[in-house]
């Protein structure tokens, strides 16, 4: 029987699940800083709304980024934590100085996209190791964001 850590789960598979989740909080604190970038900088007809809309989302990746980090630690590994860090492990395009409402929203999108991309694969890793917490985690947020992506989506039609 292969070692397990301190809450029951096969120790060899909970440590990349951890890696993964660290590549994921990688790229969630660069969404983070793309939504503050974005909250800042917006310009427009749509400022009220989107400067509004842009907050409620930066405070939720907070929240979510705090998670993935809890988790990592709960699965025995390290969260990663220097902007250095972050930069080598994510994927997510970086948002520079965007003031104009529509690309603002599509780099959005595209950042959410990327997100559940790699938290499909993180989640059925974690189904496959027994991992509830990880699978709950994340499907509560691929749940979420797909809703976010939808409107989002009939935002630009």
């Amino acid at each position: 029987m292969a070692p397990t850590n301190h809450i029951g789960l096969e120790t060899t598979q909970s440590l990349s699940i951890a890696n993964s989740l660290n590549t994921l909080l990688a790229n969630f604190q660069i969404y983070y800083q793309n939504l503050r970038g974005l909250h800042w900088n917006i310009k427009g007809k749509n400022f009220f709304e989107l400067h509004l809309k842009f907050e409620e989302l930066y405070t939720d990746s907070q929240i979510k980024i705090d998670l993935i980090a809890e988790r990592i630690l709960t699965l025995g590994a390290h969260p990663i934590h220097t902007f250095e860090d972050y930069l080598e492990h994510s994927s997510l395009r970086i948002g520079k100085n965007i003031h104009q409402d529509q690309l603002a929203v599509e780099l959005i999108v595209e950042n959410l996209t990327a997100l559940i991309e790699l938290e499909r694969p993180i989640t059925s890793m974690a189904t496959e190791g027994a991992d509830d917490g990880t699978t709950d985690m994340l499907s509560t947020f691929i749940a979420e964001q797909e809703k976010t992506l939808w409107m989002f989506r009939s935002w630009m039609a």
